[in-house]
């Protein structure tokens, strides 16, 4: 058996009731596109294959590809990338837009750019099961308000509905990680019911909020942001970002405009992550 590489940041999901949770919370049907990102020994695969009948995999580690393939190929369609997520392009698996169903467990280490990653590709996405550390989580599903809603909750719900589904133990992985998992439901908004003008710029806008979250709105936007912006958009610069929903966040960046928010070098997305484990 494959032993688990550090440098790939591998756990490898072994419970037989988690399996059922996430494949129960799938629910792949034949006929659907289906792509798991990371499968690892592929503990959820069979059942994904099984489900679908056809079955498009990522992995990075070329030691798995061909174990998985003499476990699993015999039971439908199994088509192996050994690739790169973060630099895979879903246009070349072909398909109807919006009709990719990606499944995964991202490596903690660098689950928000590839979350963003497939964000950026979301005309081809009909919707994204994946494992990431609950942390993570708990911040991409939080609602205005929470203690842990910011720049992370505010750039994926502009996107997609986000749902955390369930908790997972460290127990559930070989070897067990030191963090606790959960699995996400997001789906992408379509129609977007006001998107950013320029989504760079609108990016740039949400990171400059949160930057300073004690700060009112009026203080943390100053130079960003004047009170014709605010008047515009409607809101009142004495709240603190974490009091915006995310429609608001749009409408204000639509009144502020490009040229404003251009020059600012601040990256676009913010939250990292701890390692995570794959399975």
């Amino acid at each position: 058996m494959h032993q688990p590489r550090k440098r790939f940041s591998q756990n490898f999901l072994h419970d037989p009731g988690t399996i059922r949770r996430i494949l129960d919370a799938v629910r792949p049907h034949p006929g659907e596109r289906l792509v798991e990102i990371g499968p690892g020994h592929g503990a959820i695969t069979r059942g994904l294959l099984e489900g679908a009948g056809s079955l498009d995999v990522i992995e990075l580690d070329r030691d798995l590809i061909e174990p998985l393939r003499e476990r699993l190929g015999g039971l439908g369609d199994l088509r192996i990338h050994n690739a790169d997520a973060l630099r895979f392009d879903l246009g070349t698996l072909g398909g109807a837009p919006a009709s990719l169903r990606l499944v995964g467990n991202l490596p903690y280490n660098i689950s928000t750019p590839l979350l963003f990653r497939f964000l950026d590709q979301a005309d081809r996405v009909l919707d994204l099961h994946l494992m990431l550390q609950r942390e993570v989580v708990e911040r991409i599903a939080a609602d205005p308000g929470n203690k842990v809603y910011g720049r992370l909750s505010v750039m994926v719900q502009t996107w997609c509905e986000a749902e955390c589904l369930f908790r997972i133990g460290p127990g559930a992985f070989t070897p067990a990680p030191k963090v606790e998992s959960a699995f996400l439901r997001l789906r992408p908004r379509r129609p977007l019911p006001q998107p950013p003008d320029d989504r760079a710029a609108h990016a740039r806008l949400v990171a400059a909020a949160f930057s300073q979250r004690r700060k009112t709105l009026r203080n943390a936007l100053m130079g960003l942001a004047d009170a014709a912006a605010f008047a515009a958009a409607g809101i009142d610069p004495g709240l603190r970002a974490e009091n915006l929903d995310v429609a608001a966040f749009v409408r204000l960046a639509n009144c502020i405009g490009r040229p404003t928010l251009v020059t600012e070098t601040e990256p676009e997305y913010g939250d990292t992550a701890k390692p995570q484990p794959s399975h």
